[in-house]
């Protein structure tokens, strides 16, 4: 970040990410404003900052007009529900999120003359059939499957804001997040370790859908170090991969998952569930090599902080 003290908008800034990138950013001496309708993010993810007089929260929903009287420099969008569950359960909010709403960031954006940076995903890249993914892999998505809701709405977001970005001069980065975990994650938000460190913590059999299928975990604290070196470029668009390249799969994450806990849970072996990715690992060269940035955080490691964090939840 610059010295100099900016307003930062955080838009789903009391979800999992947007919390920690609220604190990481106030840390830095910023001021930040937290805009989230609270349909998947936590009040209580931000209730300790309200103590800081450099942050105030915004109830609302980004499928509205957004009308904020302060000067804003810089918008990171995070708004859009993320885990299977929730966008299950609310797939045209799910959507509108991710194509009204991102009208209205963008307009938010171009008013005040703000940097966009957008979270993106890796669900963009559907079922990969190129492994690693690079950012240049326009994906196999499955548009009418049970997750294209989100899918799709993520790369309809990316097509609007690049559009906007050629026609109306919107200064725009595009991050695509790989999987992510750290401290403070919903225990019941349905992504795969809150999922079986709640069932471990419990003794309770860990459900692993095939169990073969890899994923690439990157530790929030890393994560958020790659999204703050990637605002601070002024003009390279994206997208940029953000995750960790180290790759595990289910049943071994389960596993050490069971041992970190010194849980008596077994692992019960389920079905593949339809549509999802057989394997999932970020090709970082783009960002090791623009961003001078690479995840430090071993899985185990992050996975102590993160267990150490959840026992209060389960």
């Amino acid at each position: 970040m610059s010295s100099s003290k900016r307003t930062v908008l955080i838009t789903g800034g009391a979800g999992f990410i947007g919390h920690h990138l609220c604190s990481f950013l106030l840390d830095e001496g910023q001021n930040v404003i937290c805009l989230d309708n609270f349909s998947s993010g936590r009040e209580k993810n931000v209730r300790h900052l309200k103590k800081n007089k450099s942050f105030r929260v915004i109830r609302h929903d980004i499928t509205k007009p957004i009308r904020v009287s302060e000067k804003i420099d810089l918008i990171f969008n995070l708004a859009s529900p993320a885990s299977p569950i929730d966008y299950q359960k609310r797939p045209i909010e799910t959507l509108r999120a991710n194509t009204l709403g991102i009208f209205n960031v963008a307009q938010l954006a171009i008013n005040k003359r703000a940097k966009l940076l957008q979270a993106s995903t890796s669900e963009v890249y559907g079922d990969p059939l190129v492994h690693p993914q690079p950012e240049s892999y326009l994906g196999n998505v499955n548009h009418l499957g049970w997750r294209g809701c989100y899918e799709e709405g993520k790369r309809v977001a990316e097509t609007i804001l690049f559009t906007l970005h050629q026609t109306q001069g919107l200064r725009l980065q595009i991050a695509r997040l790989f999987n992510t975990y750290g401290p403070g994650m919903r225990i019941d938000d349905g992504r795969v370790i809150p999922s079986f460190v709640c069932f471990a913590m419990r003794n309770e059999p860990i459900k692993v859908f095939g169990g073969k299928q890899t994923r690439s975990f990157c530790f929030v604290d890393d994560l958020l170090v790659g999204l703050i070196k990637l605002q601070s470029l002024n003009k390279y668009a994206g997208p940029v991969n953000l995750g960790n390249p180290e790759e595990t799969t289910m049943r071994q994450l389960a596993s050490e998952i069971i041992r970190l806990t010194n849980s008596r849970s077994r692992i019960a072996q389920l079905p593949n569930q339809p549509d999802d990715p057989k394997q999932r690992r970020p090709n970082i060269n783009k960002a090791k090599r623009i961003l001078r940035w690479a995840p430090k955080t071993p899985l185990i490691d992050g996975l102590q902080k993160t267990i150490g964090n959840s026992a209060t939840d389960v």
